[in-house]
């Protein structure tokens, strides 16, 4: 595995590269990309090389695809009428993977072709080679369509939790807790912005808990378009689901049942402070990401530049990041608190902050 082939050098794809090179020196990385691109990459050092076209994908030993999921698709149908290495590993980061998984398994099952689905679990508020990052995936989860010591041991500079699901289950999972979501947020964006054109002040008085509920609506939208169009049947079900569950406390709220009103809010409280993502949760004010490695000391180092501030919540954000972004999140009273704080840690570390 000493020739792996990068098809793709945006955040994703520039940040593997570099969590390779951590580990593993010796492999070379030929990246396939824009041309503007590629002279990027390599001039920073993220890859070795740059390819001419696709074709160059022929003397890989590995072919990682960080692409959006239809380029992926199509990446995928002219890989399969290459004639490539015998035994060679593909595998991809797209977020949903059922379509991907099949479409490999499909293209490559007469051949001496190994594709393995893979859904890295972070991401960035930034895109592109420039916001390449090498501890973008400090200890989040890092998902394999089936199990791969190879590709384990190729990525192990990434420093990620890898996990093993089923690519049917891993889009049940996603669109419950990471597709239905992206959608719930714009559409009470929407609700909020026409309700707004009788009611202006709906605008000022947006308040913590809007926020929180809709900052991922943010997201770009082009490859949400395309996740949820991957998904479709999981998305829409959810989306079913949730007019059902809208419907029962409308029911309760008319008529005034208040016992039921009560426990729905007491259930979803309860649920929540179960749930993993509870650890070290208290309602948000000003919060800064801090993407940082995970290694002793690092920690103590950031808060050591920061003992003038006033401190609201200090969390450590590991696993599934791929709408957070930074390990550590530190949350501050005022806003003006949060760009000085942001200032201090730029100037003092070269951590990427958010």
């Amino acid at each position: 595995m000493k020739n792996v082939f990068m098809i793709g050098l945006g955040l994703i794809g520039s940040s593997i590269a570099l969590g390779i090179k951590r580990a593993h020196q010796e492999v070379v990385i030929t990246g396939y990309d824009q041309k503007e691109v590629q002279d990027i990459a390599q001039k920073r050092g993220i890859i070795d090389q740059s390819a001419l076209s696709l074709s160059d994908a022929r003397e890989a030993d590995v072919i990682i695809l960080a692409i959006p999921i239809e380029a992926t698709l199509e990446v995928l149908k002219e890989l399969a009428d290459l004639e490539l290495k015998e035994n060679v590993l593909i595998t991809d980061t797209g977020s949903t993977k059922s379509e991907i998984v099949s479409l490999g398994q499909q293209l490559f099952a007469e051949k001496k072709v190994r594709f393995v689905g893979g859904h890295p679990m972070a991401g960035s508020h930034k895109s592109g080679v420039l916001a390449a990052d090498v501890n973008l995936f400090e200890n989040a989860y890092y998902v394999l369509s089936e199990d791969c010591p190879e590709l384990r041991t190729l990525l192990s500079g990434l420093h990620a939790k890898f996990i093993v699901l089923d690519a049917a289950e891993h889009d049940q999972v996603t669109g419950q807790v990471s597709h239905f979501p992206h959608i719930l947020a714009s559409a009470l964006v929407l609700q909020s912005d026409a309700y707004a054109q009788k009611h202006p002040l709906v605008k000022n008085l947006a308040a913590g808990g809007f926020r929180d509920l809709t900052r991922i609506a943010e997201a770009d939208s082009l490859m949400w378009t395309s996740v949820v169009l991957s998904n479709p049947q999981e998305v829409v079900e959810r989306i079913e689901n949730f007019k059902a569950q809208l419907d029962d406390i409308a029911q309760k709220i008319s008529s005034k049942n208040q016992t039921g009103i009560k426990s729905f809010f007491d259930d979803g409280k309860k649920i929540r402070q179960a749930m993993e993502i509870h650890k070290g949760a208290i309602p948000n004010f000003y919060d800064l990401f801090v993407s940082v490695p995970d290694e002793k000391g690092v920690v103590l180092q950031v808060l050591a530049l920061l003992q003038q501030f006033s401190i609201t919540n200090i969390k450590i954000n590991e696993e599934n990041r791929e709408d957070i972004h930074g390990q550590l999140q530190i949350t501050f009273k005022t806003a003006q608190e949060l760009e000085k704080a942001r200032e201090i840690i730029k100037i003092a570390t070269d951590f990427e902050v958010a």
